[in-house]
């Protein structure tokens, strides 16, 4: 055997040898967490986890930079435009002809049609691919989005019906709920005082009290709301978004000591990731008002059936959707124009190329449903008063000063990536690029299955025992312009590749003046 092949064949085994090191895979969600944020004095407990397993320093969220989608990223291991999610909030007239849906709301899709759940979430998802290889689950998750994970109603297997998901105090199946109830109580009223530490205490007891009641399952999830809830209503840095981390932090504390009283710490691992970053609010807009005071047809929700040429607007705080109904071109090119020349934009994004945008296709958020242009509002690294950097503008809800994200902005896109355990190489920080779109693949590999299908996603092999060598990436700058006479509209896109993995760093863009001419 030529000896660079066996190297590559002994690495391999190595690195499934160390894969089957843990018998459980715990994935925790703190929502929204900043990596900047990882300190001893805010997260002591997640700090001491990072320092003794791996911190991946170069992680990346999935675009847009929200919760929706990169709750449907980490499940499925799959880009936005192949998973079909690709927005926290979608128009999709099969769903509702006159407004845009919340992707999130599983319920309100079975009333419309029970079969709509595979076509929208169009690709398994971690417990659905173990729960099909006979392994129970357990999610639970102070939002919605946590059934996301595992979105099936009907639980007629056993492993279906003790795989329980929890989802904002709503239990699958329903005859898991009293059990819940009995041990814990009714899921708590949201307070209006922040951090939300009452509904994301109930769920991690909920998680570690009675889900695992009779053992912990090879994949248990654990969505936290926090310090997302406090960031929007405050900023990132505030003393009340400090004390949501650390809320967060002793949930994870929780999470650790119930599973040293089960005797599985050591055969666990452990995965702590955000959704996404965060940013501050530097301007606040009204796109519909803006839109209408330039001679646009467009809404939030239509009144009467849509008509060609109308535009619904969805606001994903720094970014905003446009669905122009009929995708009549004229429209289209008349808003790019409009877009072009205002203050909101940093990069803007459409379904056909035109001159000065990127597509969609490369963004990876190319589906059959996508709108006709999504535009990431434009950013800086200007700190906010608690001196945590990152500036966006936001569209309708919040205010200025207050917290957002979804955009193109480095502060949106880093997020949070820290593991712990057999597996992982203890007390090394992975440089390379990775992203959301990791966990998935990684987390099958770690318990030793193979996805039915091929995930976009890569195994993160360079944070395994045994494998030491970072992982090459390749860079690339994308740059898109247009001239309109009196000035010049100039976008560019960061992204960085690794074996076939693409992960977005940051885009943005701004419109300067034409040289006079002599």
């Amino acid at each position: 055997m030529p000896r660079a092949v066996f190297i590559t064949v002994a690495l391999l085994a190595l690195a499934l040898r160390h894969a089957a090191a843990a018998e459980h895979v715990v994935l925790i969600v703190w929502d929204g967490m900043r990596p900047d944020f990882v300190t001893a004095e805010t997260a002591p407990t997640l700090s001491r986890l990072a320092q003794d397993g791996v911190f991946f320093k170069n992680n990346h969220a999935s675009y847009p930079s929200s919760t929706n989608v990169n709750g449907a990223v980490l499940a499925t291991g799959d880009y936005p435009a192949h998973n079909g999610v690709i927005s926290n909030h979608e128009y999709r007239p099969e769903v509702d002809a006159l407004a845009p849906f919340d992707t999130s709301d599983f319920p309100g899709l079975d009333v419309i049609d029970s079969k709509l759940n595979a076509r929208y979430l169009s690709a398994p998802t971690i417990a659905e691919i173990l729960q099909k290889a006979g392994s129970r689950t357990a999610i639970a998750g102070s939002k919605p989005v946590a059934q996301l994970a595992d979105r099936s109603r009907k639980r007629e297997s056993d492993i279906g019906i003790h795989s329980v998901v929890v989802y904002r105090g709503k239990v699958l199946p329903r005859t898991a709920e009293p059990e819940i109830v009995a041990a814990l109580g009714p899921f708590p009223e949201r307070k209006t005082a922040l951090p939300n530490v009452a509904e994301d205490q109930w769920t991690t007891r909920a998680l570690t009290e009675v889900l695992w009641k009779s053992g912990v399952p090879k994949f248990s999830l654990l969505w936290l709301s926090e310090p997302d809830l406090t960031q929007h209503e405050t900023s990132p840095g505030s003393p009340a978004s400090r004390a949501a981390i650390k809320s967060d932090d002793e949930n994870l504390a929780r999470v650790l000591d119930a599973l040293r009283a089960k005797n599985v710490l050591t055969t666990t691992d452990i995965i702590v990731v955000s959704d996404h970053g965060f940013s501050t609010i530097e301007q606040a807009i009204d796109m519909v008002a803006n839109l209408r005071a330039a001679g646009f047809d467009a809404v939030r929700e239509f009144k009467t059936p849509a008509q060609r040429g109308q535009i619904l607007v969805v606001s994903l705080g720094a970014s905003v959707e446009f669905y122009v109904i009929g995708h009549d071109t004229a429209v289209t090119l008349k808003l790019v124009d409009f877009l072009q020349r205002s203050d909101f934009p940093g990069v803007i994004l459409s379904r056909e190329k035109m001159d000065g945008t990127f597509t969609l296709a490369q963004v990876h958020l190319d589906s059959a449903s996508a709108p006709d242009i999504i535009v990431s509002s434009h950013w800086n690294n200007r700190p906010n008063e608690f001196g945590a950097e990152g500036e966006v503008a936001s569209d309708l809800g919040k205010g200025r000063g207050q917290g957002t994200h979804s955009s193109l902005s480095p502060h949106d896109l880093h997020n949070t990536l820290i593991a712990s355990g057999p597996d992982f190489r203890k007390g090394w920080i992975d440089k390379a690029p990775t992203g959301n779109i990791d966990v998935a693949p990684t987390i099958l590999a770690l318990l030793g299955l193979k996805p039915p299908q091929a995930m976009d996603g890569r195994i993160l092999k360079e944070a395994l025992g045994g494998i030491t060598a970072e992982p090459t990436a390749t860079s690339q700058s994308l740059v898109a312009h247009r001239d309109l006479g009196e000035a010049v509209w100039r976008q560019t896109l960061s992204l960085t590749s690794i074996r076939g993995t693409t992960y977005l760093l940051e885009g943005n863009g701004q419109r300067t003046p034409n040289p006079l001419p002599k």
